[in-house]
């Protein structure tokens, strides 16, 4: 991996993403210096710890000098607060990016706060675990995955070297409107992850017998359920928070869908089931043959 045009990269938030984005970089030998910071002692501890980067800095000010690519991985909600604090001390010509799940937020969030010699190019890695941290982070965790990118007024040029950037790490790149991404994300990705938080809540609800007979009698699908679950609640929080209204659309269509699947359960009616599970599993083929399925 090499990219003589950014020659040091600034990673705020030392998460799964944060983690394996310098894990990535190092990993394919990049010549890029990566610097890392976190607002957390012990995170910043621990990420000194496993090696993590070339640079695990104090501040965000000390982070962000001199960076040509700048990239946000905290949560959607804390987007702003970070970008009020390193704005002042962002290099000329740099690129600010970031890894959150939600795209008109942070370019409502953040967009004002760019000083107008920089240059925003909103992103999201469409890749992940139900784990968090940085000792959760691998340099594989992008390869074959793609890392969606919201290029903004940004000029090619800068757009370019971020997807060079992006490519070297394993992703693959896309652009999309941000519009667009935050309804399609609210189906692939928001909406199975409110079912799934609350399918277990569920089944927290039972009586205390058959909760436990659920956790010890737990089926793969259930099982599935119970990882989506796990994952950060903050993050989701602010994920839910911040797309509602594609969430909420989605959700309702969703509701739809289940009451025509409560009917025909009801009436016993086996064509219409039969139909939808083999639509559903055309679907699921689908995603194998794309190279999405792990």
């Amino acid at each position: 991996m090499t990219d003589t045009a950014l020659s040091k990269v600034a990673i705020i938030g030392i998460g799964l993403i944060g983690a394996s984005v310098a894990l990535a970089a190092r990993h394919r030998k990049s010549d890029c210096h990566i610097a890392l910071y976190d607002r957390d002692e012990a995170v910043r501890k621990t990420a000194q710890g496993l090696n993590i980067g070339d640079e695990i800095c104090a501040d965000s000010a000390a982070c962000v000098a001199d960076a040509d690519l700048v990239i946000l991985a905290v949560p959607v909600g804390a987007m702003k607060a970070v970008m009020s604090k390193i704005k002042s001390h962002l290099k000329q010509g740099a690129i600010i990016t970031d890894t959150g799940s939600t795209k008109r937020s942070v370019i409502r969030d953040i967009g004002p706060l760019i000083p107008d010699n920089c240059h925003l190019i909103a992103g999201h890695p469409l890749a992940g675990t139900e784990f968090s941290g940085p000792e959760a982070g691998f340099p594989s965790l992008f390869e074959g995955r793609y890392w969606l990118i919201i290029p903004g007024e940004a000029p090619q040029e800068k757009v370019s070297q971020l997807e060079q950037f992006l490519s070297a790490l394993g992703a693959m790149t896309e652009q999309m409107d941000a519009e667009y991404h935050d309804r399609v994300l609210a189906l692939t990705s928001h909406l199975p992850h409110l079912i799934a938080y609350t399918i277990v809540g569920t089944a927290t609800d039972l009586e205390q017998d058959l909760k436990n007979d659920v956790i010890r009698f737990s089926a793969s699908g259930f099982r599935d359920f119970t990882r989506i679950a796990a994952s950060d609640p903050v993050m989701w929080r602010d994920v839910f928070i911040n797309n509602d209204e594609a969430i909420l659309e989605m959700l309702q269509r969703f509701n739809e869908d289940l009451s025509y699947l409560q009917r025909a359960i009801r009436w016993k009616e086996g064509d219409k089931l039969f139909e939808l599970f083999s639509r559903t599993r055309d679907i699921r083929r689908s995603i194998i043959d794309a190279g999405q399925d792990s």
